[in-house]
């Protein structure tokens, strides 16, 4: 059985949310869920599957726990983990939407991870994300501002998703 780790950053507590519903949905014990503004980059070391959350912020950008640990995570060698990424944006700002999930998935290409966890983006309206790497969108992304109804049963789904690619 393959340990997972979740790492989040959360201004506004949606984030951390998400984080805990995902910790729920798979079975992962609230002790290896971490806030980055308070863990050390190198506490990635206890797991074999990482999922890293972020919601976007300004112009799309990380949220501001995120820096520090996403450079901390920069010069660790990942060979053999599994990174599966998740964030939350806001669809009305269309040409931003969800860009963190996208951001982490860039930065972290060399870090020898497999990236696991692409998610379906039916049902959202937006013109540019990072996320959409190649017409794909590289993780779950959730909009609780515009689409709370929605967003258990695309937790549900994402997370069967990273199951079966584990």
């Amino acid at each position: 059985m393959k340990k997972i780790g979740i790492f989040y950053g959360s201004t506004t507590g949606t984030t951390e949310e998400v984080a805990n519903k995902i910790a729920g949905k798979l079975g992962v014990d609230a002790a290896d869920v971490y806030n980055v503004a308070e863990t050390a980059p190198d506490k990635v070391g206890d797991y074999d599957v990482l999922l890293l959350g972020s919601s976007t912020w300004g112009d799309g950008e990380l949220q501001d726990d995120w820096y520090d640990f996403i450079d901390g995570l920069q010069a660790l060698d990942l060979k053999g983990k599994e990174i599966a990424v998740f964030g939350c944006g806001d669809e009305s700002m269309t040409d931003t939407f969800c860009n963190a999930v996208g951001i982490i998935y860039d930065r972290l290409q060399e870090t020898g991870a497999k990236f696991i966890g692409d998610f379906n983006a039916d049902g959202y309206s937006y013109d540019a994300s990072k996320a959409d790497v190649g017409g794909r969108i590289v993780g779950l992304i959730i909009d609780e501002t515009n689409h709370p109804e929605l967003t258990d049963k695309r937790i549900a789904d994402w997370c069967a998703e990273v199951q079966a690619q584990m």
